[in-house]
Formats: C-alpha cells, sequence, structure tokens
C-alpha cells in the first residue's frame, strides 16, 4: 500500500485515476488524494521524466548551449523553448547529483584543493574544489571572492555533505586555506605546495582536474549569477562522476559489468543509470535542494 506523501499514512482505498489514467488513492487521515507520482520532482511537468533528463543530460555532459538543445530536442518531436530547457537544467541538476552522491565511491586519504577562476564580462568569480588521490570530486562551491570566508564555507559544505576528514589537506600557497584549515578541520594535517616540484606533493591533480570543467564552459558565455553557477556546477560534477566510474554503476545497473564494458557500453550504462536515478528524485529532496 502506498504511503500519503502529505502525512505519510497508509491509503485507505482507491479512488478512481487522474487524467493521465494513473491510479489515484484517498487518505483518510488528512483527506488529500494521490498516485504514485504525486510525491516525484517531476509531478506536475507537461514532458515525462524521460525527456527532462534527456535534456539535462545532455546540457551537462557536451559543451552545448540551450539552443542547441531545444534543436536536438526538436529534431525528435518535443517542441521546448530554451528557457524551458534551462528550467530544467537548472532544477534537476542540483536533485541528480544530490543522489549521484549516494552512491559514489569510498573516498581516499588525501584531499587536493583549489580554486578555478570564470569571467562573466568583467566580474571574476572562483569555483573552489576538491579532489582525492583518486580524482574523484568531493564537491564544489562557486563563491564571488577568493578570500578566508569562501575557503571556509567551502570546507564547512563538504564537510556536512559527506562527513569525510581525509588525513591531509595539499594546497598551493593561498594564504586563507591556512586559516580555513586550522578552523573547521582542526587535525588534518595542511601542506602547502605547488604544482612543478621535483619531489614531494604537488597540486597537479587539482590542476588536471580544472581541465574539464573549463573544456565544458568555453564555448558557452559562462554562468550569469552565483546561484545558477553552483546549481550548474553540482550538476557537471554529477554527471562528470557518472562518466569517469567515480560511482558504482553496478549498484543501479546490476549485472553491470565495468570490467568487461566497451567505451559504448559506458555510455549507455551512464543513461541509464540517471533513468534509474528519476524515481528517486523527490519533491522532498527538491525542497531540501
Amino acid at each position: 500500500m502506498l504511503l500519503c506523501p502529505s502525512c505519510h499514512q497508509p491509503a485507505s482505498k482507491r479512488d478512481g485515476h487522474d487524467p493521465s489514467r494513473r491510479q489515484r488513492y484517498a487518505c483518510h487521515a488528512c483527506n488529500r488524494d494521490f498516485t504514485e507520482r504525486t510525491a516525484s520532482a517531476f509531478s506536475g511537468y507537461r514532458w515525462p521524466a524521460e525527456v527532462i533528463l534527456l535534456a539535462v543530460r545532455w546540457s551537462l555532459s557536451h559543451p552545448l548551449s540551450t539552443t542547441s538543445v531545444m534543436e536536438l530536442l526538436a529534431e525528435r518531436g518535443i517542441d521546448v523553448s530554451k528557457r524551458t530547457v534551462l528550467r530544467w537544467l537548472q532544477t534537476f541538476g542540483p536533485l541528480l547529483a544530490a543522489e549521484v552522491r549516494k552512491h559514489r565511491r569510498p573516498l581516499g586519504t588525501k584531499c587536493y584543493v583549489d580554486e578555478v577562476f570564470f569571467f562573466r564580462g568583467k566580474d571574476k568569480h572562483y569555483l573552489y574544489r576538491a579532489v582525492d588521490e583518486h580524482g574523484q570530486v568531493v564537491d564544489v562551491l562557486f563563491r564571488e571572492h577568493r578570500d578566508t570566508e569562501s575557503a571556509t564555507a567551502f570546507f564547512r559544505q563538504w564537510l556536512a555533505r559527506t562527513g569525510w576528514q581525509p588525513t591531509q589537506v595539499i594546497s598551493d600557497h593561498h594564504q586563507p586555506y591556512i586559516k580555513a584549515v586550522q578552523e573547521v578541520l582542526p587535525a588534518v594535517k595542511h601542506v602547502r605546495t605547488g604544482s612543478h616540484r621535483a619531489r614531494g606533493e604537488t597540486t597537479k591533480p587539482i590542476e588536471r582536474s580544472h581541465v574539464f570543467i573549463r573544456d565544458r564552459l568555453r564555448a558557452a558565455r559562462g554562468v550569469k549569477t552565483l546561484a545558477t553557477g553552483q546549481r550548474f556546477f553540482e550538476g557537471f560534477e554529477a554527471l562528470h562522476a557518472l562518466r569517469r566510474e567515480h560511482t558504482d554503476l553496478a549498484q543501479l545497473l546490476p549485472g553491470y559489468d565495468p570490467a568487461r564494458a566497451t567505451v559504448q557500453d559506458r555510455v549507455r550504462a551512464v543513461a541509464h543509470a540517471i533513468t534509474t536515478l528519476d524515481a528517486r528524485l523527490t519533491q522532498a529532496v527538491a525542497a531540501a535542494a
């Protein structure tokens, strides 16, 4: 028996069908009607989840503008505006990111931290990123300034989301990282180094990981606001984690063997994994994101 999405009590009886011919239920506890899709994040949208996630996947995986995605959808008989594609991207990108984080592989023991800058006209914004020694992205935070407050906010966000504390945090010689690490991660060893050292730790792992996000935005006009930028970067990193197999696709796709998969198999596995995740995107998750 389905639970009522409003009061979480078992539905007492069936109550006909909705206009889409889905079974409708009536809850005696709160006197509300609902269907199995009422709590879904896709509830109320004209187009089905498969179409929405297809547009989101194209937007995040490839250097395509919203206009390009709109044209590709139009070739398939799906008539939406580029503004609709953008709203889908901003809404469902962070939801996918939150769900993908639940299935990623265990993080390592080292953390490499750095920030990459982006221009929007004359405005310069900074994307804080962290990866472990395996290249897996821990978290991202888009900020207006490059200072101690931003670095501290980044560490607090990743700690709240993951609970992960590495044994070492490796950064460049940017001064604000010293206070931020001491304040948020006092038990962690902080190593300050450079990118071109002959021996010892370097920041090359995080510098190399910037390449993918730079390539994605090179053909675009950047991001307009911090809020929209944060949502885009979270969605992008989630898709990138799926494509780089930093998530355990076997959890989402029983029978999938990454050791025997071809490049084409991996592409199809990512698409199927996103389709599998759509049933787990609920309005409750959307409100909390």
